[in-house]
């Protein structure tokens, strides 16, 4: 199976990071970790939310530089409003081009990699992955950030297509724990989130309530 992760950059200039997306049967889970540090190992913050809702349905998660990714996605939101005016629901492609967009014209820049998840009418749940440079893909499941490059194994072994929520939720669960505990840059607590047609579902998993794996 392909390892599905963000651009290899962007882990170059993560900033302390685990995020992930993946697609179950019937929705999405998108989650992070609640760390932020400067200059490394500088840890600025244990508590901020990557989980960035820019619609009813279509959530982003951020990695790479903290006020680049709040730059871009105060644009997402603005897009998110005009869509409101509009009176028509964003297709999660279209938020997704947005970032494509934005992060191609600033690839100079920009130092900050984005994946949206989220569910439509047209195509149901789905995950996209957006580069330092602009490329846009579609991923069943994705991860980045500094912690995704000790948990490919594990996203690889682990998940499988038409999981269900519970199943989803537990895998996302455990990634993130498995990638907090080995990056001294990624921890806090797990915010996830649960996309499906009926609605959203926000679940935070505190630091010592998480899974915890032992090396054999």
């Amino acid at each position: 199976m392909e390892k599905r992760c963000l651009d290899s950059q962007v882990k170059g200039v993560s900033t302390g990071t685990t995020i992930l997306a993946a697609v179950f049967d019937g929705g999405v889970v998108i989650g992070s970790d609640s760390r932020a540090s400067i200059g490394g190992e500088y840890v600025s913050s244990k508590t901020i939310n990557k989980v960035i809702q820019v619609h009813d349905r279509i959530f982003c998660c951020m990695a790479g530089s903290l006020a680049d990714a709040q730059a871009v996605i105060k644009a997402e939101a603005e897009y998110s409003i005009f869509c409101v005016q509009m009176e028509s629901p964003p297709l999660v492609i279209a938020a997704a081009s947005v970032l494509k967009e934005l992060c191609y014209k600033n690839k100079e820049e920009l130092q900050a990699g984005f994946m949206t998840a989220g569910w439509d009418r047209k195509k149901g749940p789905q995950v996209y992955v957006v580069s330092l440079g602009g490329m846009l893909i579609s991923q069943p499941v994705t991860i980045g950030g500094s912690g995704s490059t000790y948990i490919y194994g594990y996203v690889d072994a682990k998940y499988k297509p038409n999981m269900s929520k519970d199943e989803c939720l537990q895998f996302a669960t455990n990634a993130l724990a498995l990638a907090m505990g080995r990056d001294n840059v990624s921890g806090g607590v797990a915010h996830l989130v649960v996309i499906t047609e009926t609605g959203v579902e926000h679940v935070v998993v505190p630091g010592d309530k998480l899974p915890k794996f032992h090396d054999e």
